[in-house]
């Protein structure tokens, strides 16, 4: 049995609480090993650890910092595999995707190595006479991030890369669901040259998050999970002074209108919609046929939902794996019931979908929905799991309506080869993410992630060029070097002259 713990000034660090979670290989059910809980004296030491780094960190030059981040750029490449291995073990997705999960995450350390670009200022000369105007940016000094279990390596590299590069220090709370990756990212930034302190991860549940929300030393947090969860670290981090980013959760949209590339659209949806076992903030849940799409693109879907092959990350041929926690997969499966009380049609029922896994393993299969409208649970709610519903309606306007009247607005995306209603639906839809002919809109690292409305409490997006403005504070400086001019007394508010 593996034993998780924390890691405080670049190793690993028992702390002082005496509680612990079990962690769970979801491909079996079988209890693999135990992670410590922090308690609020564990994140007090670091914050600590972290606050008495910064200073020096700050102080370190750009190029130097840049070095240390291409050294750990070129680890996490070294060991891409190993962290992948990590996620499926404990997150339960196949080999394919958490490959991809690490690969997306590697590209925000990538662009976080241009940081020297990234955070330059502005200059203005003689703004007034002999007066010069400029600005910087600065680190805001110890800030924190809290992270899912569905992503357990790319969402804390979306964050402290970012953090790190920009001169603050950062602790990090990662799931407990699947802590071991977080604990590797940090075991190969100190391998890389990080000095102590820098980054931290500390484990646990509701208590360290309320620690790192409720800390005086922590100047911001940065947040991915429920939208419950979101509005809960936006309201207490806010009272408490700090920066917040707290991403929440969604309902997506993926419209298909008649003209669109059916085929290529039946793929797009399966892919959205169940890859990760539907363990995606991105996953596309609400597919809405436009006019005369549905008939068409339900058989489609269901044809390739029935070659699907689910099991294990073992497995080399599956293509979907379990679902996170057994108390998770029977939640998800309570929709299947639901949606069919309440009139949908279920079309592909997930639970007599074949696997290749144990009996014990939380496995649920691909589900599809047609006929489903707004009122019903499973439009309604997000379910976070391998559960795609097909709504009807007539028209390129009707389905905007209900992206607009939907609470959530992570990401929308449209399937049509008519290029005025792609133009019409990217402007009109409310979402923070629209795709055009692409499922996931996950826009790449030099752009910025983030959602409208209730998928959003904050103002500023992860990495990216708000990754930078999070991360950092503008300073505006006024300056005057004059050696001939004599200092002289004047109490008018002065003027640009």
């Amino acid at each position: 049995m593996k034993h998780v713990t924390h890691w405080v000034d670049n190793k690993a660090w028992g702390g002082v609480g005496a509680r612990q979670g079990d962690v769970y290989d979801p491909a079996t059910g079988r209890k693999t090993g135990a992670v410590d809980f922090a308690a609020v004296a564990d994140v007090d030491a670091a914050v600590a650890s972290a606050a008495a780094a910064f200073p020096g960190w700050r102080a370190t030059s750009l190029a130097r910092r840049t070095e240390v981040l291409y050294r750990y750029r070129n680890l996490l490449v070294e060991h891409r595999a190993e962290i992948a291995e990590l996620v499926s073990a404990e997150h339960g997705k196949v080999l394919s995707d958490a490959v991809g999960e690490v690969s997306r995450g590697i590209e925000v350390v990538e662009v976080a190595c241009g940081i020297a670009q990234l955070i330059k200022g502005e200059h203005s000369e003689n703004v007034s006479t002999r007066v010069d105007a400029y600005s910087v940016r600065q680190p805001l000094g110890v800030v924190a991030g809290i992270t899912p279990f569905n992503f357990p390596a790319m969402v804390p590299l979306w964050m402290f890369p970012i953090a790190i590069a920009a001169g603050n220090a950062f602790v990090l709370k990662p799931s407990e669901k699947d802590p071991s990756a977080s604990v590797r990212l940090a075991e190969l930034f100190a391998e890389a040259g990080l000095p102590p302190g820098i980054l931290g991860v500390v484990h646990g549940d509701a208590v360290a998050v309320d620690a790192i929300l409720e800390h005086p030393g922590i100047a911001a947090v940065s947040f991915v999970g429920s939208t419950f969860v979101a509005r809960h670290v936006y309201e207490l981090a806010a009272r408490t002074g700090k920066r917040v980013q707290a991403l929440g959760g969604a309902k997506n949209h993926m419209v298909v209108m008649a003209d669109a590339d059916m085929d290529a659209a039946a793929d797009a949806a399966v892919s959205a919609g169940y890859g990760s076992a539907g363990e995606r903030c991105m996953a596309v849940s609400a597919l809405v046929a436009v006019g005369g799409a549905g008939d068409v693109l339900v058989e489609k879907i269901r044809e390739r939902v029935s070659a699907l092959k689910v099991g294990p990350a073992t497995d080399p041929e599956a293509e979907m794996g379990p679902l996170v926690t057994a108390a998770h997969r029977d939640r998800v499966a309570s929709y299947l019931d639901a949606g069919a009380a309440e009139g949908a049609s279920l079309v592909v029922d997930g639970r007599t979908h074949p696997t290749s896994g144990e009996a014990g393993g939380y496995f649920l299969g691909p589900s599809l929905f047609d006929d489903v409208t707004t009122e019903m649970s499973v439009y309604r709610d997000e379910i976070f799991g391998p559960v795609l519903s097909v709504l009807r309606v007539d028209t390129l306007d009707e389905a905007l309506a209900l992206i607009r009247s939907n609470p959530y607005g992570n990401g929308a995306a449209i399937f049509t080869n008519d290029g005025r209603a792609a133009r019409t639906f990217e402007q009109e839809a409310e979402a923070g993410m629209i795709g055009i002919n692409v499922p996931i809109p996950v826009p790449v690292a030099y752009y910025s992630f983030g959602g409208w409305n209730a998928s959003l409490f904050g103002d500023l997006h992860v990495y990216g060029p708000d990754g930078v403005r999070f991360y950092t504070r503008t300073k505006a400086v006024t300056s005057r070097w004059s050696r001939d001019e004599p200092v002289t007394n004047a109490l008018a508010f002065p003027t640009n002259r």
